[in-house]
């Protein structure tokens, strides 16, 4: 069965599943269930003059109990649950059902249509007003080509942690007078201490995020520490170190951890300045990474080959985006990125670079719906014979307020690097937010 085929019928099965779902929202009413319960519990009590006089003087009780304070102490502790006034929570979760077909015989991920989720919750703690600590709960059940970036089909979306529910990200920051911010944290990425935001598309696949995910910007999570100066004219600068100092290596008959910027620990050191107004940014970032540094999502294969040593090497990545004055026109908002890089080699291999266009309409059928168009070049050798493109279009609309729905397509050619190394996919994603 081809891909088109399995796709239309599974999203037929979501298609009936949804007005389902909306007639069951619409059925129910809490405030009138709650209204009706107060009505029917009014008739009881006046069913029973003993029992109203007892509540009475309950509460008359209550009302003179130390003035009320400790009571209402008591009161908030239960409201909120037992969290502090000043932590907050939200979280997502999303539904993937999608499929891939590949030119390459030889690749070994299931071309079957597949369904996903990711589940994630967000944890925002306040300790002074102004500072934050950040922690980030995650679980999903993403594989196979939804986590590849050999083919760039990695979704923004996937999550692949055998379905347990674990730490993904927690960091603390906190400000150093009126125009600077600092990051400390066991598990964060370079990207969340920048001052500039590289980009404002929104992708499906992560390749496409920060403008292209490629060396310049490419991330993981791991120990890391950051700085931020931004003026109140935006102008920004940035500079923060992210290691992997949790990575093993083998000493005698043991495996160590490598340690916090020891001369093993891959390391990743990136400085950004940029402009940004409310209309436009620009920005320039170098990143320094050492000893086998590898995350990068926007990369066509093994593109250096043998003959150079991938382990050290500095990026430079130039972004840019602009966006008209207001949405629900014809005119989209522009996302542009370039990046070159340069590895500790002499070869005629030892340079690479990438390029990224993503462009952004919103409101344009509906309220708060968008589309997506994105394509580009992976980081690849020009010295290799191959021409590698990536791309994704995609449309997300919202049913109501809570929930998104996101059908996209994606693919690319001489993705992997090689000759013919073709990649076509299309997924439906549900979002609901909480």
């Amino acid at each position: 069965m081809k891909l088109f085929q399995k796709m239309l019928i599974a999203s037929t099965t979501v298609g009936l599943i949804t007005p389902l779902a909306t007639q069951a929202s619409d059925a129910v009413n809490l405030e009138e269930l709650n209204s009706y319960s107060r009505s029917t519990s009014k008739v009881q009590r006046l069913n029973n003059k003993t029992f109203i006089n007892e509540v009475s003087n309950d509460i008359s009780s209550l009302k003179s109990y130390d003035d009320g304070l400790e009571l209402k102490t008591q009161q908030n502790k239960f409201d909120a649950g037992f969290f502090s006034e000043t932590t907050s929570m939200d979280g997502k979760a999303i539904f993937t059902l999608g499929a891939v077909e590949y030119h390459d015989s030889t690749n070994t991920d299931s071309e079957a249509v597949q369904a996903y989720y990711s589940y994630t919750m967000n944890l925002n703690s306040s300790f002074t007003g102004d500072d934050n600590l950040y922690v980030r709960i995650k679980t999903g059940n993403s594989s196979d080509w939804t986590t590849s970036k050999t083919y760039g089909t990695y979704l923004s979306s996937s999550k692949g942690n055998s379905d347990a529910l674990k730490v993904d990200k927690i960091w603390y920051q906190f400000p150093i007078g009126e125009n600077n911010t600092v990051w400390v944290g066991p598990k964060i990425e370079n990207y969340y201490m920048h001052g500039t935001t590289p980009s404002i598309y929104k992708p499906v696949t992560k390749q496409f995020t920060l403008g292209g995910n490629g060396n310049a910007y490419g991330a993981s999570t791991d120990t890391g520490v950051g700085w931020a100066y931004q003026a109140d004219n935006g102008f920004a600068i940035s500079s923060n170190v992210g290691t992997k100092s949790h990575t093993s290596q083998k000493v005698g008959n043991n495996y160590v951890p490598t340690g916090i910027l020891t001369d093993a620990t891959k390391t990743s050191w990136a400085t950004q300045v940029g402009y940004t107004k409310p209309q436009y940014s620009v920005s320039a970032i170098m990143n320094v990474k050492s000893n086998g540094w590898s995350d990068s999502y926007y990369k066509a294969g093994d593109i250096n080959g043998d003959a150079v040593d991938t382990s050290q090497y500095t990026a430079v990545g130039l972004r840019g985006w602009w966006r008209p004055e207001s949405t629900g026109t014809a005119t989209p908002s522009i996302s542009l990125g370039y990046d070159t890089t340069e590895y500790d080699a002499s070869s005629d291999q030892s340079k690479a670079d990438a390029w990224f266009l993503g462009l952004n309409w919103q409101d344009i059928f509906r309220a708060d719906d968008r589309i997506g168009v994105a394509f580009g070049q992976p980081t690849t050798n020009e010295s290799l014979d191959v021409s590698p493109l990536a791309y994704e279009l995609y449309y997300s609309f919202k049913p109501n307020d809570s929930v998104t729905m996101t059908p996209a397509i994606f693919g690319g050619s001489d993705r992997n690097g090689t000759v013919d190394g073709d990649i076509f996919g299309a997924v439906f994603e549900t979002t609901f937010k909480f």
